[in-house]
């Protein structure tokens, strides 16, 4: 009898423990832990009566919009979506899983202005031989599973010689312009909208670049028309303007280049921890600034609201261009202190509209 107490005890307990298990697997799921989300709109500057809608993501890049609230000057709104029939501007925030996203401002207007489209840039000053160097190139990764108005440039650097330890296959000598522009020394180094240091270490600070896409929007928009035939780039660069500028503004013209195949040092944690990266594909790789680095004065009598200006090139292709189809164009405007107000990407037989919104 005392046997069987006690095997029925025992039972009792297994048939709980079972119990006990089953009922966390089923009633609990592990979540996991969100310390930085991103917030951005479909648009910054909106007319009267018209909607703006919300995105959240994490740091990968994952959507959180339906599990996240949406809350305007600190008030909760409903769903991701929100119209104003009067003029001003609004502070918009996330919250997802108790964390708070950065806050970013909408404008709403009576539909009299004209503005454009807002791209940020990233230049990326790197090295295949510089083992830290993936870091950067790991947080354009991520910023671009964010958004598509982030447009970056990988500067190479800075040795030409093979028997050098910097040295780099694809180097475009940028010393002279990083000295004139006091840049932080060494490699690697990120700078957001030309003079703006991305904060270290990148990866975790992408919401630094994400944030330059939103808020109030540039008053000049970019557009390319191009063509490659014959080893000739012929390619014009319009420049439309929405307001006034009496300042002195410059057009910045790349012509960089993708799918480039070697070899990259890594010390970092990202690409699996492996060093050498063997076949290590290098994309937006500089090869030649047709304007220069410091680019090409626009004249003040044609940057008068409604005005276009336009940049025509007929120059060769640059001896250094491993393959012509893999070519793209980046252009962009910068002011008297040498900040991107606006930027554009564009691919050879494109023909662009200015971004109007």
């Amino acid at each position: 009898m005392h046997a069987y107490i006690t095997m029925k005890k025992n039972f009792i307990l297994i048939v709980a423990a079972l119990l006990i298990v089953i009922g966390c697997s089923t009633d609990y799921e592990i979540l996991e832990s969100q310390t930085n989300i991103s917030l951005t709109a479909d648009k910054s500057v909106q007319v009267i009566g018209n909607p703006v809608t919300f995105t959240v993501k994490d740091a990968k890049g994952d959507e959180l919009t339906e599990e996240a609230e949406f809350y305007v000057d600190g008030n909760k709104i409903e769903g991701n979506t929100f119209t104003s029939d009067v003029v001003g501007n609004f502070e918009v925030t996330a919250v997802y899983n108790a964390v708070t996203s950065s806050p970013l401002m909408i404008n709403y207007h009576d539909g009299t202005g004209i503005n454009f489209r807002k791209r940020m840039l990233i230049e990326d000053y790197t090295g295949t031989w510089c083992g830290w160097c993936p870091r950067v190139a790991h947080a354009i990764e991520l910023v671009h599973n964010q958004t598509e108005d982030a447009i970056a440039v990988a500067i190479h650097g800075p040795g030409k010689n093979p028997n050098d330890t910097g040295y780099d296959p694809y180097t475009y000598d940028t010393s002279a312009f990083e000295t004139a522009m006091n840049l932080a020394p060494g490699y690697p180094k990120g700078y957001l909208n030309r003079n703006i240091q991305w904060a270290f270490p990148e990866p975790n600070n992408i919401n630094q670049a994400i944030a330059l896409t939103q808020g109030e929007n540039p008053k000049l928009g970019v557009a390319m028309t191009s063509s490659i035939a014959n080893g000739n780039i012929s390619m014009d660069v319009n420049v439309m303007f929405g307001k006034d500028f009496s300042n002195n503004l410059k057009l910045v013209v790349y012509v960089v280049e993708n799918g480039l195949i070697y070899e990259q040092h890594n010390y970092t944690s990202y690409y699996d921890g492996v060093d050498l990266l063997e076949d290590y594909e290098h994309n937006h790789v500089l090869r030649d600034p047709l304007t220069g680095m410091t680019g090409e004065a626009i004249t003040a009598d044609q940057t008068k609201i409604g005005q276009t200006y336009t940049r025509t090139f007929n120059v060769a292709v640059p001896a250094n261009v491993a393959n012509t189809a893999n070519i793209e164009f980046i252009a962009f405007v910068i002011d008297e202190t040498g900040r991107v107000i606006n930027v554009r990407k564009s691919s050879p037989g494109e023909t662009q509209e200015i971004e109007l919104l």
